[in-house]
C-alpha cells in the first residue's frame, strides 16, 4: 500500500445529478499533498451530467480533469469505464479509498449485487473484498424499497453509504457552501480530513461566535 502521505484514490461519476459534487472532489483531491494519484471513472450518463450541469464536453478524455478543475490536473489518470482490466480491477493494486461521487441507483445497484460488470462496479467490489475505505454518495429521492435494500447489502458489506445530502448548521451562504461543506465531510470519510470543514463544537460555543 501507499505511504499515508501518498494516497491513491479512486474517483467513479456517474449520471445521477450532482455534477458540483464531482467538481469539488475532484479539485481538493488534486490539491491534496497526501495524494499521490487519482484514477477517474466516468460513465456514459456521467460524462450527458458534466455537459447538461457543468457544460464540460470534450472528445478527449485525457482534458476531462483540467477542464473540471479549472486547471491543469497533474494527479489524475483517466480510465474507460469499459475497460474491466485497468489496473484498479485488481486486488493487487494499491489503492488507499475510492468514491462515487454523485452514485446512481444503478451503479448502487451494481456494487450491492457485484456484478462487476463495468469498472466502477468491478473497483468498487475490490475496495470491499479488499476491506479498503468505499464512499457512496447516492443521489436519488425518495428512495423505493429496492434503494434502501440495496443500501442496506452494500454497507453491510463494507461500504459508507453517504446521500448527497446537504447540512446547514453552518449557515451557509451559497450553494458553493453547501457543496463544499458535504464534499470535505465525503473526504474526511475517506481518510482525508479537511482543515476548512465546519465542525459543531456546541450550540453554546457556535452562539458565542456569533456574538
Amino acid at each position: 500500500m501507499d505511504q499515508p502521505d501518498h494516497k491513491t484514490i479512486v474517483l467513479g461519476v456517474t449520471g445521477a445529478s450532482g455534477a458540483m459534487l464531482a467538481q469539488a472532489a475532484l479539485r481538493l483531491l488534486e490539491a491534496d499533498s497526501r495524494v499521490a494519484k487519482i484514477h477517474l471513472i466516468v460513465t456514459d450518463t456521467g460524462a450527458r451530467l458534466l455537459a447538461h450541469e457543468l457544460s464540460i464536453v470534450t472528445s478527449d478524455a485525457k482534458q476531462l480533469p483540467s477542464l473540471l478543475i479549472g486547471a491543469r490536473a497533474e494527479k489524475t489518470e483517466v480510465l474507460p469505464n469499459k475497460d474491466v482490466g485497468a489496473s484498479i480491477a485488481s486486488g493487487s493494486y494499491p489503492v488507499d479509498a475510492m468514491v462515487v461521487i454523485p452514485c446512481s441507483m444503478g451503479t448502487l445497484a451494481g456494487v450491492a449485487a457485484g456484478t462487476s460488470d463495468d469498472l466502477i462496479a468491478r473497483a468498487a467490489d475490490v475496495c470491499l473484498k479488499e476491506g479498503r475505505r468505499l464512499v457512496l454518495c447516492v443521489r436519488d429521492t425518495p428512495f423505493s424499497r429496492i434503494h434502501l435494500e440495496n443500501m442496506l447489502r452494500a454497507q453491510q458489506a463494507g461500504a459508507v453509504i453517504m446521500p448527497a445530502i446537504p447540512s446547514f448548521y453552518h449557515q451557509p451562504k451559497t450553494i458553493d457552501d453547501l457543496v463544499a461543506q458535504y464534499v470535505y465531510r465525503v473526504l474526511a470519510q475517506m481518510g482525508l480530513p479537511q482543515e476548512q470543514m465546519y465542525r459543531w463544537e456546541g450550540q453554546a460555543k457556535s452562539k458565542a461566535r456569533e456574538v
